[in-house]
């Protein structure tokens, strides 16, 4: 691959510098032409560059739901390339930031049903935090091999979004629009980030094809669309799947809540424990007509109580009954309260006849949905004095025993975070559970905030080789087989419950054994790239300088 970007490189690149043999001595009359020409060319390229960084951003928008047209993925990272490559840093932060204007504005709308507020600082934060991140990307872009650097790069920007502020905000990584893919099997080898450097490796190569590759010949052209064939090809052959230990039946129950338009309004809401009592009672007497399977474990989703059952009399009457109703174990959603006062929002197995056993507390809590950060400065502000309330966040993932199962629970977009769900599996859980409340983000401008939750689910089914079930209060609600695939789903603003037997999986796939080796490798091999292109900048410089000072 070419070592340097060429005047055929870059989208609208038709004029890179000064004609060969022109004066470049501003002094001279040619020597400000050339540089009026030099600066004509660059705005041309600014011109054609903000459309690609744009269009690249829009058509990743278009790959994740509600869209889902998957296999628009790599035109993103593609025309992000294209349009920074040969570029100077400062027009590689605007295409990086209206790269994530694109992406992340149409992605996270349903914000916007929080506030509108949030849906723009957030959508704000993410674009200009990607913008930074694309500051060495030219230098980056200039060097052999620069396909395989980009790529590396690309997880590197997740590895930090994923990570900071305040604890990082892992929504809309390549990898989560990626469950229908045929590779999407490289999440099974080195996890969601191994899976989204296959992706943006991808658009990368397709990208060098179209800047370099039509000046290339078939020699150097031919092992391009080789790789491309075998990152698509190659993971379907793979049998990464651990081994069965049994099956069970799950049963998930979603209560649904009034369809309100407020959150003050939704805070009131009251009768989300009924709720889910009713469509249990209803599931028990299905079972009873012998239309449905006895389910082995019931699960209910992330605050279908809205108080804790072990010191409200009439909450723990209702959970009791509903546990009594299939004489199965029960696992619910509740605000726990310990003897310190302190509030968790947590999963909670309740055996028939017994009552409360093991517990989960949400440990990556939602900041200004879960905590207010600067309480005291914020916390008086609009809508946020709705959230009277720090969650303390919890401290361990231990597995949870329901029956046959044991559960590896995540509560709401704790499924976007590597280490969360990695330490589920690792603790021995043969069964994911995902329990979310998404009636905030889906009440009015419904854009799509539970199918993409499903998606990331459904990565993690592949990634790990484990039955993922979905329990919301509002929908979506889902049970994914190991393989990814949907086996049964309830849509949004409906009451439902969903029953069908999974299989109980303890082996481990190389991603959960591999841990976080392949983020942490790729991202060094980021590093390592930026580091050598500005040495290799800095070595260039005196002689650069020689030659043009005629020296």
């Amino acid at each position: 691959m070419n070592a340097a970007p060429g005047p055929d490189t870059t989208i609208g690149q038709s004029v890179a510098s000064a004609p060969e043999g022109m004066p470049t001595d501003r002094r001279h009359p040619l020597g400000r032409l050339a540089a009026r020409l030099t600066a004509a060319a660059r705005s041309l390229r600014a011109k054609r560059s903000w459309p690609a960084a744009l269009g690249g951003g829009v058509l990743l928008y278009a790959a994740f739901p509600p869209i889902g047209l998957w296999w628009l993925a790599p035109a993103g990272p593609a025309l992000l390339a294209l349009a920074v490559r040969g570029r100077r840093k400062r027009a590689a932060f605007a295409c990086g930031t209206l790269f994530g204007l694109a992406f992340f504005g149409p992605l996270l709308v349903w914000l916007a049903n929080l506030t509108p507020a949030a849906w723009l600082g957030l959508t704000a934060a993410e674009s200009v935090l990607l913008g930074l991140l694309a500051l060495p990307l030219p230098r980056l872009l200039s060097m052999r091999g620069w396909p395989v650097f980009f790529a590396a790069w690309w997880v590197a920007t997740e590895a930090v979004r994923g990570r900071a502020p305040l604890g990082g905000f892992p929504w809309g990584r390549l990898a989560f629009s990626q469950a229908d893919a045929p590779y999407a099997v490289w999440a099974a080898v080195g996890g969601s980030p191994l899976l989204s450097f296959a992706t943006a490796l991808l658009g990368s190569l397709a990208a060098w094809l179209v800047a370099v590759g039509r000046s290339r010949g078939y020699r150097r052209v031919a092992p391009v669309g080789a790789a491309m064939a075998a990152i698509i090809a190659v993971p379907p052959l793979l049998s990464l799947t651990p081994r069965t230990e049994g099956a069970a039946v799950v049963a998930v129950v979603q209560g649904n809540v009034p369809r309100t338009r407020s959150l003050e309004e939704q805070a009131r809401v009251v009768d989300v424990a009924e709720n889910h009592a009713r469509e249990t009672a209803e599931l028990a007497a299905a079972v009873r007509r012998g239309e449905l399977p006895r389910p082995d474990l019931v699960l209910w989703p992330e605050n279908s109580l809205d108080s804790d059952p072990n010191r409200d009399p009439e909450l723990r009457s209702l959970v009791s009954g509903a546990a009594a109703a299939l004489d199965r174990p029960l696992l619910i959603g509740a605000i726990l309260r310990d003897d310190q006062g302190r509030t968790f929002n947590a999963g909670q197995v309740w055996l028939p006849g017994i009552g409360p056993t093991q517990s989960y507390a949400k440990r990556q809590l939602v900041p200004f949905g879960e905590y207010i950060p600067l309480r005291g400065l914020l916390g008086g502000l609009g809508e946020l004095q709705l959230i009277p309330r720090d969650f303390t966040p919890g401290s361990a993932q231990a597995p949870l025993t329901a029956g046959p199962a044991r559960i590896g629970d995540v509560i709401c977009y704790e499924v976007g975070y590597d280490a969360l769900v990695r330490d589920a599996v690792r603790g021995g859980a043969n069964l994911l559970v995902v329990q979310t409340n998404n009636a905030t983000y889906e009440r009015g401008l419904r854009a799509g905030q539970s199918t993409q939750q499903v998606a990331m689910a459904r990565v993690r089914a592949i990634e790990y080789g484990r039955s993922v079930a979905v329990a919301s209060t509002t929908g979506v609600s889902a049970v994914i087989g190991p393989d990814g695939r949907v086996a049964a789903s309830a849509g949004t603003w409906r009451s439902a419950h969903l029953v069908r037997r999974v299989p109980l999986i303890s082996g481990s796939t190389p991603a959960a054994r591999l841990g976080v080796l392949p983020e942490a490798s790729l991202t060094a091999l980021a590093i390592a790239g930026v580091g050598w292109s500005f040495l290799r900048r800095r070595r260039a410089q005196p002689e650069f300088r020689a030659v043009s000072t005629g020296r």
